[in-house]
């Protein structure tokens, strides 16, 4: 039997008397009377409101799930009518499988069939059909995809009716607006004809710096569509990050724009560009002043945009770069990991299946195009026929609840940071989010009661918990709607993928290092200036089976009943606000600042879970001013790598533990913080 409550239990989470009594007189007889599963659903779905304080949600659900047998108690449960309408169910009707677990085996032990029945569903276009889908002469570290074919992606984005609603868009302080796929079509053709008009060629990378807004989605495509290749940088990143991103691309061009507005101010961008002695820039005026004075050469955003909104789209073998993206690794230099043609069929084919996905579903992710949600977001959307919902703005304040509120957003994605933030806030209270049939996280380790607070917000809605990342494409290890959600876990490797964990003697274990079993559409098989198979597969487990492992480096623990969590990075990577940054890159930026010998960055989990949080270790030079130091290291950050990441503590030691070679032991400083 679960605990039962007292009024007096109610009226400590901030409700009155009389509705506390009430509120007792229906709750204990469920908890006398059912097992947890439909407790649960009960009290959620008749009971409990999003108006009511979150204090409440808490204590009823640790009363209902007191004597869970499981390890992790699951917030929500798929009816059966629910998961007969899901995607996933479409497909195992179709293959004549009755289990989800039979699906993810089919996937995994028939890849072809599976990413040819992906490529079908999605509609996905070809200028020529493929011959084979995969040519595994090479192995599986070089799998060669859709041998024979031509394609151009962009045209398997515009597969939705012209008069269906493509994006659905608002600028901080400004009104909803929305643009048809027709419209979008027409924009894309626009800055594809300008492409070519402005002297660029098929191949040549063009950088985008900008937020994610309707120009900035057709200028993607229309980059893409005209057979060049987008470099993606963050707005957020100062100017010696975006130069280093434009030297390793070998960038020919970026599209920019002049300021950024955010909580009524205006942030200059343009000016970072200009500091980095960018080539050609494009710049869009989105200010409130008269436009800037461009550089000798640079375009305006009218001077660009060509006014034919007619172009055929340039056919490119499955292999062709489309978007240069970065995630750094455990050195100072970013990855530069190229996406393909047919990485994008991993996303769409993503969304699809775990995200279920359907035709004028409305997704909203707050993004931009240098992080691989960015891409993602539009390639999950239009190629599913569904509507991007993008706003230009704070995602941290009620604006932005209202905005996915009247956008009627049905798929809402997070950084579990961004949820915190509202949990603390309280800000998105009173709004109606019950257009939501799911929520995704990523970016970074979640926590449990940060996620139960988002699930409440829409009256109880699946969280697919999505760990991957720009050199995959999408996810390993996910989620579905069609099997039990529990907060801050993870339900299931992604389908078209399996994975095996290792401890540290590279035996199979349920608690170390994660590695994905190739090949699958999505998974990189080149860097731009690292050697793909020292990092991904040099040195790897190998296992008696002899499946070739790839590495990625996170933490991951399987619980007894079978859900995953993540633990982290096992290697000197860390998730700040979502953005994948190495020890190094701190490290290099920090050992400049004045009174500085050498730090250790480090990333630290919460000993209640969620974001990581940024540790510096500092050895100091003597005579150091140790008043100003967290301020002084900070505005390094800020100035020279990204303002988003923030120092959580300085530690200052007399010296840092080093290996017999003189590498800095990062690991024995995580394991301290552990302590």
């Amino acid at each position: 039997m679960a605990k039962q409550l007292t009024s007096e239990n109610l009226t400590e989470c901030g409700l009155d008397q009389s509705t506390s009594e009430r509120m007792i007189e229906r709750i204990n007889p469920l908890l006398a009377s059912l097992p947890p599963a439909a407790c649960w659903l009960e009290i959620s779905q008749t009971i409990l409101t999003p108006d009511h304080p979150f204090a409440l949600h808490q204590l009823l659900y640790d009363a209902v799930f007191a004597n869970w047998a499981g390890v992790a108690a699951p917030a929500w449960f798929p009816t059966e009518d629910q998961v007969e309408k899901t995607n996933i169910a479409m497909v195992m009707r179709e293959l004549h499988l009755n289990s989800y677990e039979a699906l993810h085996s089919w996937s995994v032990h028939h890849r072809a069939d599976f990413w040819e029945l992906m490529i079908e569903r999605l509609g996905i276009q070809f200028n020529r059909k493929f011959s084979e889908v995969v040519d595994l002469s090479k192995g599986d570290e070089f799998p060669k995809w859709l041998v024979d074919a031509r394609l151009n992606i962009v045209e398997s984005c515009f597969n939705a009716p012209s008069d269906a609603t493509a994006i659905v868009f608002q600028a901080e302080g400004s009104p909803l607006a929305a643009m048809t796929y027709g419209e979008l079509n027409a924009l894309t053709n626009r800055v594809a004809n300008g492409f070519t008009a402005a002297g660029f060629e098929p191949g040549d990378a063009i950088a985008v710096n900008m937020p994610m807004h309707i120009e900035s989605v057709a200028i993607y495509l229309g980059i893409i569509r005209a057979g060049g290749v987008v470099i993606s940088i963050a707005d957020s990143f100062a100017p010696d990050e975006i130069q280093m991103r434009l030297r390793i691309a070998n960038a020919k061009g970026i599209f920019t724009q002049d300021y950024i507005r955010r909580a009524g101010k205006q942030l200059p961008l343009y000016a970072k560009v200009v500091d980095t002695n960018a080539p050609k820039a494009i710049v869009l005026s989105r200010g409130d002043e008269p436009s800037l004075e461009l550089r000798n050469g640079d375009l305006s955003w009218e001077g660009f945009l060509s006014d034919s909104d007619q172009f055929d789209a340039v056919g490119c073998d499955p292999h062709n770069h489309t978007n240069i993206l970065f995630s750094s690794g455990t050195t100072g230099e970013p990855k530069a990991i190229p996406w393909m043609q047919i990485t994008p069929i991993k996303c769409a084919s993503d969304a699809y299946l775990h995200h279920d996905i359907q035709h004028g579903d409305v997704l909203a992710w707050p993004t931009n195009l240098g992080w691989m949600m960015g891409p993602w977001l539009i390639y999950a959307s239009l190629i599913n026929r569904a509507t991007i919902a993008l706003y230009d703005g704070a995602p941290t304040e009620r604006e932005f609840g209202e905005f996915v509120q009247n956008a009627r957003v049905t798929m809402l994605g997070v950084v579990p940071s961004l949820v915190r933030s509202w949990k603390n806030t309280e800000c998105m209270k009173g709004l109606d989010w019950h257009a939501i049939k799911a929520f995704s996280s990523t970016g970074e380790c979640s926590h449990s009661e940060d996620m139960l607070f988002l699930m409440s917000l829409a009256g109880y809605r699946p969280i697919i918990e999505y760990c991957g990342g720009t050199e995959i494409g999408g996810g390993y290890l996910t989620g579905t709607t069609v099997q039990p959600a529990a907060p801050a876990t993870f339900t299931t490797p992604a389908l078209g993928l399996d994975v095996v964990i290792c401890d540290e003697d590279g035996q199979l274990s349920d608690n170390g290092e994660v590695f994905v079993i190739p090949p699958s559409i999505g998974l990189s098989t080149e860097l731009l200036n690292k050697d793909h198979h020292e990092v991904y597969f040099e040195g790897t487990p190998q296992l008696s089976k002899g499946s070739l492992l790839r590495r990625h480096g996170d933490g991951v623990e399987q619980l007894a009943d079978g859900y995953y969590r993540i633990h982290g990075r096992v290697d000197d990577t860390m998730n700040l606000g979502g953005i994948k940054v190495s020890s190094a890159e701190i490290e290099e930026v920090l050992n400049s600042v004045s009174g500085i010998r050498e730090v250790a960055a480090i990333a630290v989990s919460p000993p209640d879970g969620g974001p990581s949080q940024l540790v510096i270790y500092a050895v100091l030079l003597p005579g150091a001013d140790t008043q100003s130091l967290t301020t002084s290291l900070q505005s390094a950050i800020r100035s020279h790598l990204n303002p988003l990441f923030r120092i959580h503590n300085i530690i200052v030691v007399d010296a840092l533990p080093r290996t017999a070679s003189n590498k800095i032991m990062r690991r024995v400083l995580r394991a301290e913080q552990s302590c």
